[in-house]
């Protein structure tokens, strides 16, 4: 992809000019993003999709009472003519191949944003309410229609005790209908509602994580307690990674001269002192910081399944110099400097050329070439990947690449 190329997906604009222009600042329609857009799954596979235990789903709906919402799976849906209800499925891209391709047509925005894409099914009149994301959304219309008001108000106060987030006043400013290949893009905090306007309404949410600075805060913290564990020792093996090292603080605490105390239950002000230029010893470096996000933005959901296939490499034979090796729809990948991440672990290979692709691209194309160049670690790392199901060989061919595509 040519981040300076117009795409279709933008309406014309080309990622550059998408992401300086409306990225986290306005929001934009774009009719016909995809057109004539036929989704891989249909709202009878949704539905049977939020019946399965592995897959995070909700059902909402509002009645007399107000606005009603329950957890999944689901045995039973209501009845399909039954207006004004939506179920959510979240994270599809985790168990179907063609919405996790359709996910990465966004992948001109970093992976390290990219979250997670979420499918909602509605019949007519189903709708969340008017409600405000704190994260960057793409809305891509996949079947049936979909009325959309959306307002930049400020008043962004909650209904209070209820299941969802519902908007207490909602002031519309715009309003658009949407249809199959139509999409909506919103940066956080725009107020927003969608209501079906036909049965079997399905729409594609392509969602980015926004972590609060409290997570990043907590993330480093934990991270910095690592440099301890080279002042520490590792006797519990609790730390199966390198641990990146940081100041000597092996000094005991001394106050020699200190004054008797009448008050033996005070914190001591010299031992506060000590904890605290201690803790200014630690380095908060970029490494540190790379290896905390690395892993954690790499760290697979609880419902994310690798099923090793029969692709896996006997130790005998090398690398084939035909085919794909192609990462799985779960596997995250991303490095930084001389440290590539995988599944929230820090790869035991450096992140070379060939890794970066494939990082990148997503997939190695096979040759003689590539053969020749991979190193030793690297056709190991690439062993094992596909032996955990994480990585993939496939024969380059037709009917394999569109096996590779199965519904769910």
């Amino acid at each position: 992809m040519s981040i300076n190329q117009p795409l279709t997906l933008l309406g014309g604009l080309s990622p550059m000019e998408f992401m300086s222009e409306y990225w986290q600042r306005q929001p934009l329609l774009i009719r016909q993003a995809i057109p004539g857009y036929q989704p891989h799954l249909s709202p009878s596979d949704i539905r049977k999709l939020v019946k399965r235990e592995e897959v995070e789903s909700r059902l909402i709906w509002q009645d007399d009472a107000g606005w009603n919402m329950s957890q999944g799976p689901f045995g039973k849906l209501p009845p399909i003519r039954q207006p004004g209800w939506t179920v959510l499925a979240q994270g599809v891209d985790l168990h179907d191949d063609g919405m996790a391709e359709l996910m990465r047509r966004f992948r001109f925005i970093s992976d390290a944003r990219l979250d997670d894409l979420m499918i909602s099914v509605a019949n007519k009149g189903g709708g969340v309410g008017p409600h405000f994301d704190s994260y960057d959304v793409f809305l891509l219309q996949a079947s049936g229609t979909r009325r959309w008001r959306i307002s930049q108000q400020s008043d962004l106060e909650l209904i209070p005790d209820l299941p969802c987030k519902i908007l207490q006043r909602f002031e519309a400013e715009q309003e658009f209908v949407l249809e199959p290949g139509d999409m909506l893009y919103l940066p956080p905090h725009v107020a927003h509602e969608g209501i079906a306007e036909t049965d079997g309404c399905m729409t594609i949410s392509i969602g980015f994580r926004a972590p609060s600075e409290g997570a990043l805060a907590y993330g480093m913290l934990h991270a910095i307690s690592d440099q301890l564990m080279a002042n520490l020792g590792n006797e519990d093996g609790l730390y199966a990674q390198p641990v990146i090292a940081g100041p000597v603080l092996d000094a005991n605490y001394k106050d020699p001269g200190i004054a008797a105390t009448d008050t033996p239950a005070e914190l001591p002000d010299a031992m506060l002192d000590a904890a605290l230029n201690a803790a200014r010893k630690l380095r908060y470096r970029r490494r540190l910081a790379a290896r905390f996000l690395g892993q954690w933005l790499t760290e697979l959901p609880d419902n994310a399944y690798f099923i090793p296939g029969d692709d896996v490499l006997p130790d005998h034979e090398p690398i084939p110099m035909v085919g794909r090796l192609v990462l799985d729809r779960c596997t995250r990948m991303m490095y930084w400097d001389e440290e590539l991440y995988i599944n929230g672990e820090v790869a035991p290979v450096k992140p070379g050329p060939r890794m970066r692709k494939l990082a990148n691209e997503r997939f190695l194309v096979c040759s003689p070439e590539l053969v020749r160049k991979l190193k030793k670690k690297e056709v190991a790392a690439l062993r094992e990947w596909i032996a955990e199901g994480w990585l993939h060989y496939m024969e380059e061919n037709a009917a394999v690449r569109k096996a590779a595509h199965p519904k769910l």
